[in-house]
């Protein structure tokens, strides 16, 4: 009777109401929460929870600090407003790491973040990690055009723009279905590593209300657990109830993506780390946004339930349980020592095997290969991807090796060190490493490493989960190769050319030695289009290509900067007797017949030479002046090589 009474009062409370202030749009990124509504944890933690969607220009902390919210959604600037006075606390952190980053056109094969110096990038606020990143690389705020963030990738696409902030989660997905061509820069590359998408609330909330915030963290955190876990059903819930401006796909991607940063498989969802909040205000520190070792005191959420916490809720059910002990105390009182030791000895048991059944579950379900080693990285345990992934059959090869036997030496020292800095208390990220297989043969990876801790907190390991990278590797290589080559002749195309000749020019003043650069136009070609059609005329311009890369070394470059123009650059100190043997080697070589779908074709072809530095300092002119001797051995006839002649440029 008493058990059906407390029922009864429990489930006649009056839900609370509250809201979450989100930080974007509706999106996989809030996976969690819709979840924890749709599932009803907040409602059995007794909340009716509204979901306030952001827009440009919307801030969580105000929101929140002005009571229009309980809770809000934010990033790492939540220590930036706690300095400056907004009584703000961090409850739990959802992403690891922070999606962040720029990103910036491909315009060429070796390009860096140096790049970027003069350009014009889009910033959307509240990106002092990235400003960190870029000052870490040497490069201040002023050495670029800050724009004004559109959130509209089109800019970047089309151009308007030469780079903006964006998530990894989100951007890269729209610059992929456009085919765009593009070179991601993040923090993580130099070990700034932030935390992202941060749930949070005020003092005065935890102060008078703390059991509503601990119910609706753990309610939230709920949610997130079997969001990650079930990523379609999730993104049914999306598309049916909060948002269908994107595709199904999408949020997929989105999904993915967010998986090695939320580590929801290793890390418990809202797991904070106080030497990862340091690393982040010693970041801010470094910028001059915060004074050195500032106080965390009362940022981060405490835990630890106390008795003010949990009596409101559990004052009746200690009631009941005090009048059931009374009563059977005299059974229970003979047999006490010997109950509570079984019980002990089962509940401990029980608790070893759930958790050693949790930690199978996770090695085996885990698309990652997972590898798990003492202090001294000697191998304890490993997933089965991570038997297939080095090459092995069994886990018996692996088992008491060290982890340092599979490591490119490249990459030994880079390890050493970052390994050295997660103790220190600053984690650096997941980094690419090439893996030495058991066969001898390499497989690029991503590294992701955390410390594994005894029941003390004491570190007694470590934990790496590897993902294999290498298709990844090999998509961003033809990507780039696309961008910089031809699509017909596979030869090099006009921005790849310029970027080669430029360094090739930088190259030959430093060594005081010189280069050639030869201009070639294709005699009779328009009339092989006009004849035999355009089919053919394609086949023509293959053979084109394939025969000058065979009159070259390997260390010139040609390129097609035209419909039926070539040019050719030739490194070193060629002199003038020698490259005029290589453009008469290209023009005898075009004037042979060409044997196409059994036609004989005849061509031939106009090359003009001019030499760096005598006919030319810079990229500019030496490029006029051998455009100029080309048209010049048309003028002569065609089918011959003419050197530039100063007079030419009268």
């Amino acid at each position: 009777m008493m058990v059906c009474c407390l029922l009864g009062t429990t489930a006649a409370q009056a839900l609370e109401s509250v809201a979450l202030q989100l930080k974007w749009t509706h999106a996989f990124q809030f996976a969690g929460y819709y979840v924890a509504i749709e599932k009803g944890y907040y409602r059995q933690a007794g909340l009716e929870v509204r979901l306030l969607e952001a827009q440009p220009g919307t801030d969580p902390v105000k929101t929140v600090l002005s009571g229009k919210a309980e809770f809000g959604v934010g990033n790492s600037n939540l220590l930036l407003e706690r300095q400056a006075g907004a009584p703000v606390v961090a409850l739990a952190v959802i992403f690891q790491h922070s999606p962040l980053v720029l990103m910036a056109h491909q315009t060429k094969a070796v390009q860096s973040v140096h790049d970027l110096k003069g350009k014009r990038v889009m910033f959307e606020t509240q990106s002092a990690e990235l400003f960190a990143y870029l000052r870490q690389e040497g490069l201040e705020a002023k050495d670029i055009q800050v724009m004004r963030h559109s959130f509209n990738t089109r800019d970047l696409i089309e151009g308007r723009v030469d780079a903006m902030t964006a998530y990894s989660t989100n951007e890269l997905f729209e610059l992929n279905q456009a085919g765009f061509a593009y070179q991601m820069y993040s923090p993580r590359e130099v070990a700034i590593d932030f935390y992202g998408d941060n749930l949070f609330t005020t003092e005065q909330q935890i102060k008078a209300h703390p059991a509503r915030v601990a119910a609706f963290r753990a309610a939230s955190l709920n949610g997130w657990q079997y969001a990650m876990a079930h990523p379609d059903e999730v993104i049914d819930l999306i598309l049916t109830h909060y948002a269908t401006q994107h595709s199904r796909a999408f949020y997929q991607f989105e999904a993915q993506q967010m998986a090695p940063l939320l580590q929801s498989s290793l890390i418990e969802v809202g797991y904070m780390n106080p030497g990862r909040w340091r690393h982040i205000a010693n970041t801010y520190a470094s910028l001059g946004l915060l004074p050195a070792n500032i106080s965390l005191d009362g940022f981060l959420y405490d835990t630890t339930p106390t008795p003010s916490v949990w009596s409101p809720y559990l004052g009746g059910a200690l009631a009941l349980l005090l009048c059931i002990s009374m009563l059977a105390s005299y059974i229970l009182w003979a047999n006490r020592r010997l109950a509570a030791s079984l019980a002990s000895q089962r509940l401990a048991q029980q608790a070893l095997t759930e958790s050693q059944q949790l930690y199978q579950s996770i090695l085996q379900a885990s698309p990652d290969a997972v590898v798990v080693s003492d202090l001294q990285g000697s191998i304890r345990h490993v997933s089965p991807v991570a038997v297939s992934m080095l090459g092995c059959e069994t886990e018996d090869q692996l088992l008491g090796r060290n982890v340092a036997e599979f490591r490119d030496p490249a990459d030994s020292e880079r390890a050493t060190a970052n390994i050295a800095a997660m103790f220190e208390g600053v984690y650096n990220g997941a980094e690419d490493y090439r893996l030495i297989r058991l066969d001898g043969s390499t497989l690029d990876t991503e590294i992701n490493a955390e410390i594994v801790r005894d029941a003390q907190g004491q570190p007694s390991g470590l934990i790496f989960v590897v993902r294999d990278i290498s298709e990844r590797k090999k998509t961003e290589q033809r990507i780039r190769h696309m961008a910089q080559h031809d699509p017909l002749t596979g030869l090099a195309n006009r921005a790849l050319f310029s970027d080669r000749l430029q360094r090739a020019i930088a190259n030959a003043v430093r060594d005081k030695t010189g280069l050639a650069l030869l201009f070639i136009d294709l005699d009779k070609f328009k009339p092989v289009n006009d004849t035999y059609g355009h089919a053919v005329g394609d086949r023509l311009l293959q053979e084109v290509a394939r025969r000058m890369l065979q009159c070259v070394r390997d260390s010139d470059t040609v390129a097609r900067i035209g419909g039926d123009e070539l040019v050719v650059l030739l490194r070193g100190a060629c002199g003038i007797p020698n490259t005029l043997v290589v453009a008469e080697k290209i023009r005898s070589s075009l004037e042979r017949p060409f044997q196409l779908d059994g036609h004989e074709l005849l061509i031939s072809c106009s090359v003009g030479v001019a030499l760096f530095p005598e006919h030319g300092q810079d990229e500019i002119t030496l490029a006029k002046h051998a455009d100029l001797a080309m048209y010049q051995a048309k003028e002569h006839g065609r089918n011959q090589v003419c050197l530039f002649q100063p007079w030419q440029d009268d």
